[in-house]
Parts: structure tokens; sequence; C-alpha cells
């Protein structure tokens, strides 16, 4: 790296981890608003409190390094042209693109990074800080409620298109397991009903990895006319080749966006097929994952040539331009990850088009300015 590069470099990155460091502190501060007080009323030790936030901080990086680095970047080429330092480096013949040149490297080599983290480190550290989360909250709650109640989630349901079953539960107990008011539906290839389990409450076996029932009744269907044709009850049942996991049901009830890139996969998998109407709001938040480090990408292109065009009249201008179209990059990526989900435009479309738009559109005023 040349001289110029590593001024260049340094004048930025000294900006950069102020940046990361005030970022990050502010979302962690929002979170233990939320949270630190529910933990420590739940009767959490400090050594959970503490690896509860090691665990998040790194989940927050997305979020962190894109908004670090275009504060970074704003703040530090804003400070060369206030002292007259790029111009010094035109009027020696260098064009904005020698001048930026290991800003673009740190842009990559950030992109890069946050691919890796969002590959590896970030889905291991978002299922085990929630994990950590509801195990305190669940531990509470055997102190002051009944075991069924503990962890309790209401009207569960859960489409497995993969082997034609259908359920729901009006709740279910993470703690324990257990289920009550439990409806499984099992549908041919057509999507018609030929049996229905109706039982008081369900169990997950986690020996056998399979599902027994309580007080309940088999019901044989004939599909094409949906009449009962048999009907058994039961006291006790296993049946062995309900296999649906509980973590999985349950995951199938969060926010694709509250998701990790290995739960989002866990759960498409489960349905059986990707083309499945019940995957696509996963697909998007996957590729969504997938297409994020582009973001730091986007974020030189855009902060380089309006923090030069920008300051040489009025600071503020250029300032303003980079915040208001990184904005619009945010709502752009909001709106067709929604339009996405709903099946309106293939995921794949909705998670690239608005980096591939936003950054050839960044290197079109970029070039103007070289």
């Amino acid at each position: 790296m040349k001289l110029l590069d590593r001024y260049v470099f340094c004048e930025w990155l000294k900006i950069f981890v102020v940046a990361i460091g005030v970022t990050l502190g502010i979302l962690v501060l929002h979170d233990m608003y939320n949270n630190l007080g529910k933990l420590i009323n739940w009767g959490a030790e400090t050594e959970q409190i503490l690896l509860f936030y090691a665990l998040l901080v790194p989940t927050l990086v997305p979020i962190v390094l894109p908004i670090s680095l275009l504060l970074s970047l704003i703040y530090a080429l804003g400070s060369l042209h206030r002292n007259n330092e790029i111009t010094a480096m035109r009027a020696a013949g260098l064009n904005v693109f020698a001048i930026t040149r290991s800003l673009w490297f740190a842009g990559a080599l950030l992109a890069g990074a946050l691919l890796w983290l969002n590959a590896h480190t970030i889905p291991v550290c978002k299922e085990n800080s929630r994990l950590l989360y509801d195990n305190i909250r669940f531990a509470e709650q055997m102190r002051t409620a009944e075991l069924s109640e503990v962890g309790r989630v209401n009207a569960l349901c859960f489409n497995n298109r993969k082997d034609g079953r259908l359920w729901f539960m009006n709740s279910f107990s993470q703690a324990t397991n257990r289920a009550r008011g439990v409806t499984v539906s099992a549908l041919d290839s057509r999507g018609r009903e030929v049996s229905r389990v109706m039982a008081r409450e369900g169990v997950y076996d986690d020996v056998d990895n399979c599902w027994f029932f309580l007080d309940g009744q088999l019901i044989d269907f004939d599909p094409s006319t949906h009449r009962a044709v048999k009907a058994v009850g039961f006291d006790k049942r296993y049946f062995r080749d309900f296999g649906e996991k509980p973590r999985i049901m349950v995951l199938s009830m969060r926010r694709p966006k509250d998701l990790s890139l290995f739960e989002t996969r866990t759960l498409i998998e489960s349905m059986g097929s990707a083309d499945a109407p019940e995957a696509v709001p996963y697909l998007v938040r996957s590729y969504s994952i997938w297409f994020s480090p582009f973001a730091c990408i986007i974020v030189v292109a855009i902060a380089i040539p309006f923090s030069v065009a920008g300051v040489r009249t009025n600071p503020m201008v250029g300032v303003s331009k980079t915040v208001g179209l990184f904005f619009v990059y945010f709502v752009l990526d909001s709106a067709l990850g929604a339009v996405g989900g709903r099946g309106i435009i293939p995921p794949l479309w909705a998670a690239a088009i608005p980096n591939i738009a936003m950054l050839f559109f960044a290197l079109s005023l970029y070039r103007k300015v070289v």
C-alpha cells in the first residue's frame, strides 16, 4: 500500500472505529432498555446476562457495519476536503479513484467479512442468544406457573407439505413439549383430507422422535366425498411416522426477518420444496442475508462522489444527499422484500434488485467525479 493510500486509510479507520463503537453502543443500550430489566426480574445471573449480550453483539454487525462505514466515510472525506487536502491531491494530477483506492479496498474487505459472518458466526450467535433468553424466561415461569404454561405458544399452526400433514394446536408448551387441543390432518397429493387425528393432548417423545396422543380419536375419510368412513377412539397412541420437531413448528410462527440463515434453511427443507407458497418469505429472507454484504460496496460508491463533489460548496449538501440516497436504498430493499414475500416477484429478484439497481446508480455517480 502506497504512502497516500495508507494516509487516507488511516484517516478513515480512526473515524470508523469510533463510529462502530458509538453505533454498537446505541443498539446495545436500546436492547438493554427493552430486555435487561426483564432478565434481572427473571433472576438471571450476571454471567448469563454478560453471555447474552456477548452473543447479541455479532447479530448487530449487519446493521452496524454499513451505518458506521457511511458515517466514517462522510466525516473522513469531509475533513480532508475542509483541509484542502483532496484539492491538493487533485492538483497533483490524482483522480478520485487514486485518492480513495484504499477506501474501496476497505469496503470490499468489510463486505467479505460480513459475508463470512452471515454464513458462520451470526446464525450460531442468533440462535444461542435466543435459546439463552428463552431458558432464563422458562426458568422464571417454572417458579411461578404450572409446568404446562411454561414457554406457552397459543394457536400453533404448521403445514408439513413434505409429508402431507396439517397441524393445529390450541396451545403448546416449549418446556414440556406438550400440546393441548391437537388436530392433525393427513392430506393426499391433491390436498384432500384422508385422515384426521383429534386429541386432548399431544406429546413429542425426544427419545423416539415421534408424537403420541392422549384421549383422542382417529378418523378416516373418503377423499372424494370427504365423508368419514371410520372412527376409532384411543386413550394413548403413538404415531411413529409423525416426526415433526416442535422446534421447527415454533420457528414457523416467527417473523422471517427474525430468523437466522440456518433457521430459514431448516424451515425451507421441512416444507419439502422451495416452490411451496409457505417457503417464499423464508427464501426472500435467505437471499436478503446473502446480498446484505453488498451494502458495504454500495455505501462506498454513494459516499465518495457526494462527499467529494458536495462539499465544494456546502458540506451539508454532500452529507444530506448521501444519507438520503442510503435511506432510499433501505426503503427499496424493505418494499421489494415485502412484495417478494407475497410471491408477487421471485424471491431472488426481491433480494437482488435493490442492491444491483443502487450499485449501478452509485457507480454512475462515481464515474462523473473520477
